[in-house]
């Protein structure tokens, strides 16, 4: 292939124009990112006006559908379709993105790296149409250490003792997958809700803490390759057989957990709005010829598996597979949604109950020593760029006799704020006789978030509470309600996440309070179960 020069670009590319009017049943303009940065062509056969294509393809495979649109073009049938293809390497997640909002530059026929991306190309008049389910696969694996492969009976059960690093889910397919996978195998491993949250939440709130996402995989591959390393990287197993390759001194291996795995499948999908027939044949005639048993040898020289996932050659890769269901595009929009929700930062305060009825005990500790407990390991679940603050609440304790007082104002969670919250969670202590001021507290709450409202984050209260409101002086329950459905606004939500523990909490009531600012309550009967409490409340988004 010519290498283009930029100083002689205009005459080269007008050589090409003139070349192609003379030659090329089918042939092929690459390009890297956009028509402008075309370098080469590749022709055969006679045709005079030759039907444009522009294909766009996630970039490891753009060398095969060269490879198989040059194929095309030597054959010189007579009988073939006068084509020009220019080939594009762009991501699948951002063609998505583009096809989805009209872009000018949109293709007329898509290879993406998964099919996950399909649905998300919805430009509100039609889905691209898939007319070849597959033209080279690759599964979903997890790479990593040996030592950090001691259970792998599941993705769930691989993440746990471990230290996932994905990809940006919301613009890379592996770190999609990853996520779908999980999902996938509930049907297998029946994994309660509070397990998976338990480990997917944390991960989540630890990635979307990163000030830029994950998403170039061979730097995770060199951290996970690192002695003592408890980094798990979920890839292709494609992108795996290719590191292994360049970096052969690397000690990690690969494998996937026994309830299965999700697959990159490279369909190509049809986005053009015109001339559909002759561009669903070109899509079929370069498929085929991918699939042919000329291509099967590059192919897997590249690291990619055929389309009915025959193991890769030379023990290379991770051998036969189980597949995973795989998951419909309901299914794909739900996760990307959640992984938002959950991935964005908090703007929190943490409300917590200090009246005398904390001082009963459950077992051998209180339900103050309990609460106390959850929260401070619930604070190691937030990260950096989180911001907490920390109140208590009973019955007129406030300067000014209101029925909450301020321990730790909202702010970053720096080393020094981490210190200064644990320092006021460990100093709490309920006091003998005092009552629960919830409603007042509530509203005081919502008010002193909203002061501070950070567009970037979720804004809520988490409100922990044994009991029920006991403060003749305060606000009725229906005054309560009427005033925070008042403070409600959708473009700055502040929502109250009420955790509700013991046997005396009235769950009703937490329910209408939470509920007037759009949140959730929770009630836990038995203190002992409030491990999951700042899970729930990260969740609750």
């Amino acid at each position: 292939m010519t290498k283009s020069n930029n100083n002689r670009r205009p005459v080269y590319l007008t050589a090409v124009g003139l070349l192609v009017l003379s030659l090329g049943a089918v042939f092929v303009v690459r390009s890297f990112g956009s028509e402008s940065g075309a370098d080469g062509f590749l022709g055969g056969g006679s045709c005079d006006d030759p039907t444009q294509i522009q294909l766009h393809t996630t970039p490891e495979i753009q060398p095969q559908l060269e490879a198989a649109a040059k194929a095309l073009s030597a054959k010189k049938d007579k009988d073939a379709p006068c084509l020009q293809f220019t080939i594009t390497a762009v991501p699948s997640a951002s063609d998505a993105r583009n096809i989805a909002n009209g872009a000018d530059n949109k293709p007329d026929l898509w290879v993406p790296d998964s099919s996950a991306w399909v649905a998300q190309a919805d430009d509100g008049q039609s889905v691209p149409t898939v007319v070849v389910p597959s033209i080279a696969s690759s599964p979903l694996v997890l790479v990593g250490r040996n030592e950090n492969f001691a259970n792998v009976s599941s993705w769930l059960g691989s993440f746990q003792g471990t230290k996932p690093a994905l990809l940006d889910p919301l613009t890379q397919s592996s770190g999609l997958l990853a996520l779908l996978a999980v999902g996938a195998e509930r049907t297998k491993t029946s994994a309660a809700d509070s397990l998976v949250s338990s480990v997917m939440v944390p991960l989540a709130q630890r990635l979307g803490s990163l000030a830029q996402p994950y998403k170039e995989v061979d730097g995770l591959l060199g951290r996970a390759a690192a002695e003592g390393s408890p980094v798990v990287v979920p890839t292709s197993e494609q992108a795996f057989v290719k590191y292994q390759e360049e970096h052969p001194d690397a000690e990690l291996k690969a494998i996937v957990p026994a309830t299965g795995t999700l697959l990159f499948d490279y369909p190509i999908a049809v986005t053009a709005k015109s001339d559909n027939t002759v561009i669903t044949e070109a899509a079929k005639s370069l498929a085929a010829e991918m699939l042919s048993d000329a291509s099967s040898q590059a192919r897997d020289d590249a690291g990619f598996r055929d389309s009915l996932l025959s193991p890769l050659g030379g023990g290379r890769g991770v051998g036969d597979i189980t597949q995973l269901t795989k998951p419909n595009a309901s299914v794909v929009e739900k996760a990307l949604l959640n992984w938002t929700r959950l991935s964005l930062t908090a703007h929190s305060l943490a409300v917590i109950d200090v009246s005398g009825s904390m001082n009963e005990k459950v077992g051998g500790k209180t339900r103050m020593q309990l609460t106390i407990a959850a929260a401070t390991q619930g604070l190691k679940l937030f990260p950096d760029n989180a911001a907490l603050g920390l109140w208590s609440f009973s019955t007129s304790i406030g300067p000014n006799k209101e029925d909450f007082r301020q321990l730790v104002p909202i702010a970053p969670l720096t080393p020094a704020q981490r210190s200064k919250m644990l320092a006021s969670l460990t100093a709490q202590s309920a006091i003998p006789n005092g009552g629960t001021g919830l409603y007042a507290t509530a509203i005081a709450a919502v008010k002193a978030v909203k002061q501070n409202y950070d567009s970037s984050a979720v804004n809520a209260v988490m409100l922990f509470t044994d009991g029920k409101n006991d403060d003749p002086n305060g606000p009725t329950l229906t005054a309560t309600i009427r005033t925070l459905e008042g403070m409600r606004d959708p473009a700055q939500p502040v929502r109250i996440i009420a955790l509700g523990m013991g046997p005396d909490v009235d769950g009703n009531e937490l329910g209408q309070l939470a509920a007037a600012t759009g949140g959730l309550s929770y009630v836990a009967r038995n203190p002992t179960d409030l491990q999951g409490v700042f899970i729930n409340a990260l969740q609750s988004r």
